[in-house]
């Protein structure tokens, strides 16, 4: 360590010659040498600058990332990863000053606790060290008087720097007021530290590196201004949406200290967990309503065998508990549970419908390796668009919706020789309920179409982006209008809703209605056309009432960036063309027209949907016993495994 802070001090030594041999005085020598090294950090500054307004310009994304996402911190430090990969951010080089400034003081400290060597290189000297009457090469801690002055004058000046970057440094200024304190309070004691207990010299230097730390913040803001690239408007916004979020999160979240209500509970749910050693199946749930993902599997099951369901749930009001019985065995276990609960599993057959296995916090068991993971998929979108590349690639077997999926899979197999995976053609449990719900549906009379506008939510959706302009073409044509927005947008979109609501004035029209009640899908089945953006509910609303959708193409949210390394054109991109068709922002003039096509045109009938919804999905209303049957089989193989190992 020595050897390298000599290097430094060698390397710092010559402009200390330099600035000596030019000015012939010791104390504006340090002065002229702080100048200079300011100078050549000066490219870094600069870099460091750029880096900085680039963070807060992505800070509104990141904001609003919070908010949607806000108390699930894995899903928060996910996206903000894919935005700074997107963006070339790099979150550690605004530490480059910090860790350069410390590497030179080194060498500081260095070229100042022996001056003579680096000024008289030629050979020996004698250098005055006296200046403001007291001695530069004195340690105040030990001579006292008069030199207890520079650690006040060093720490005021450090105090006055973070003043100064708090206010104007375009990333300082917009941390958090804990932040920036505890940075002051840092610099003033560092500055305290070096005045007192290293050479007078050296806190003369970091006194006069300070005050040039000021001036050079106002020549940054000058040579590249954060204004012209910051929108401080945008940035506002999301912050007030992130303390909204905040607020109504704290308001219905326990308070520090307050005992887990739930805790007791959970923790007897993990003891009887446990107690089953001959566990033959158990489903994972993240939390309430995702029962309906498993539901056709789990009654199949159930009325075919005498096999016991065992239900892990991180949603303590989970619906399931009140269905709890014999052989079906529901179970509360939190998020950091869980972790634990999962390394632990030792059931034949662990099911979920959560991808990302082994890359988050859920890892396969630690205590058996034969068992088999099952993934079944939310809905029929393309798993290689909407999910991270390798979401899936953990699984022993995934059910697929249709052949396009089981494409995507073999093909990233092929492309990245993965273990071949059981790759089972499934179908959808959920379109196949929504379509025995349409079926059974009481039809009722309309005296008008009715257009259903259902937006996802995601950034510049339809509501944020568009939802004036398809309004203000579709009113007075005789449609009747439903906006239903997502129930995500309920909770962070209020405001806007209320503006939407009172601009068409909503409350006192037939014709025209905000739904914000998602208490029944009937608004969904009733529908004559669904317009949405990159929503899933276009697919489950077509294939269960065999009616068109119409799509506007907004931004589409693309979780895998090289989706288009496979060659194979997503569901969620060709199903656009196939059950409906789309619109580009710059042309909603033309809605109206192709509303009408889509409700008139015999391209679009029943039947010509029916057709697609066979090409595309699997198993139409026999997912269940497609799921059902290959569990059994599997069951049947673990079972018979399990007497030979005895035997």
């Amino acid at each position: 360590m020595n050897s390298i802070i000599n290097l430094i001090g060698d390397a710092l030594g010559w402009l200390m010659y330099f600035s000596y041999n030019f000015l012939q005085d010791y104390f504006w020598a340090i002065l002229f040498f702080t100048f200079l090294t300011k100078i050549v950090l000066f490219p870094v500054s600069l870099m460091v600058q750029k880096n900085s307004i680039k963070m807060v310009k992505l800070q509104p994304e990141i904001n609003f990332i919070k908010a949607k996402y806000f108390g699930n911190s894995e899903k928060i430090s996910e996206e903000q990863y894919e935005l700074y990969k997107r963006e070339h951010y790099q979150p550690l080089a605004d530490l480059i000053p910090l860790i350069l400034q410390l590497v030179l003081l080194m060498g500081v400290i260095n070229v100042i606790n022996d001056p003579a060597r680096h000024i008289f290189r030629s050979g020996a000297g004698t250098l005055d060290t006296m200046a403001l009457g007291m001695d530069l090469s004195s340690i105040p801690a030990e001579t006292g008087g008069i030199t207890f002055l520079i650690p006040l004058i060093a720490a005021l000046s450090a105090w006055f720097m973070c003043f100064i970057q708090n206010h104007i440094n375009v990333l300082q200024s917009e941390q958090s007021k804990i932040n920036q304190y505890g940075t002051m309070i840092l610099s003033i004691g560092l500055s305290l530290y070096l005045g007192f207990f290293v050479k007078t010299g050296v806190g003369i230097y970091w006194t006069c590196s300070n005050l040039l730390s000021v001036a050079q913040l106002y020549l940054l803001n000058i040579l590249m201004n954060p204004r012209k690239y910051i929108d401080y408007d945008a940035l506002e916004k999301s912050r007030k949406e992130l303390e909204e979020s905040s607020a109504f999160y704290k308001s219905s979240a326990k308070k520090l200290f307050e005992k887990d209500p739930y805790r007791k509970r959970e923790k007897a749910d993990y003891k009887r967990f446990f107690k089953d050693y001959e566990m033959q199946i158990m489903f994972y749930s993240e939390k309430n309503g995702f029962y309906k993902y498993f539901q056709n599997i789990i009654e199949y099951l159930l009325e075919n065998t005498d096999v016991v369901i065992n239900y892990v749930t991180s949603d303590p009001e989970d619906r399931v508990f009140q269905m709890a019985s014999d052989r079906f065995r529901p179970f509360y276990i939190g998020e950091h549970k869980l972790i634990v609960l999962m390394m632990k599993v030792e059931a034949d057959i662990v099911v979920m419908t959560t991808p990302d296995l082994e890359n988050f916090h859920i890892k396969r068991s630690l205590v058996r390796k034969d068992n088999e993971y099952i993934y079944v998929p939310h809905d029929v979108n393309s798993p290689n668009l909407t999910f991270h590349k390798d979401a899936l690639d953990h699984f022993d077997t995934i059910f697929s919706s249709g052949y396009l999926c089981t494409e995507e899979l073999r093909k990233r197999e092929e492309m990245y020789h993965l273990p071949k995976k059981n790759i089972i053609p499934w179908g959808s449990g959920v379109i196949d309920n929504m379509i025995q719900s349409y079926e059974k549906m009481e039809k009722r009379n309309k005296t008008a179409k009715e257009i259903l506008i259902a937006p996802s939510w995601q950034k510049d959706n339809i509501l944020s982006s568009c939802i004036e302009e398809i309004l203000d073409s579709l009113d007075g044509l005789g449609y009747n209008i439903i906006v239903r927005p997502h129930p995500q947008f309920v909770r962070h979109e209020a405001g806007r809703l209320e503006q939407l609501r009172q601009k068409y004035q909503m409350d006192s029209r037939s014709d025209m209605e905000l739904q914000t009640d998602f208490s029944s899908n009937n608004t969904v089945y009733e529908a004559d056309l669904v317009i949405t953006d990159w929503s899933s509910i276009a697919f489950e609303y077509s294939f269960a009432t065999l009616k068109p959708a119409l799509f506007i193409n907004t931004p589409m949210k693309v979780m895998n960036e090289d989706y288009k390394e496979l060659g194979i054109t997503p569901i969620d991109v060709e199903l656009r063309s196939e059950i409906g068709k789309s619109i580009d922002l710059d042309n909603l003039k033309a809605l109206p027209e192709v509303v009408h096509e889509l409700l008139s045109s015999s391209q679009f009938s029943s039947d010509s949907l029916k057709a697609i919804r066979e090409k595309y999905i699997y198993n139409i209303g026999a997912s269940s016993q497609a799921g059902g049957d290959y569990i059994i089989e599997r069951l049947h193989y673990f079972e018979e495994k399990h007497k030979e190992e005895d035997d």
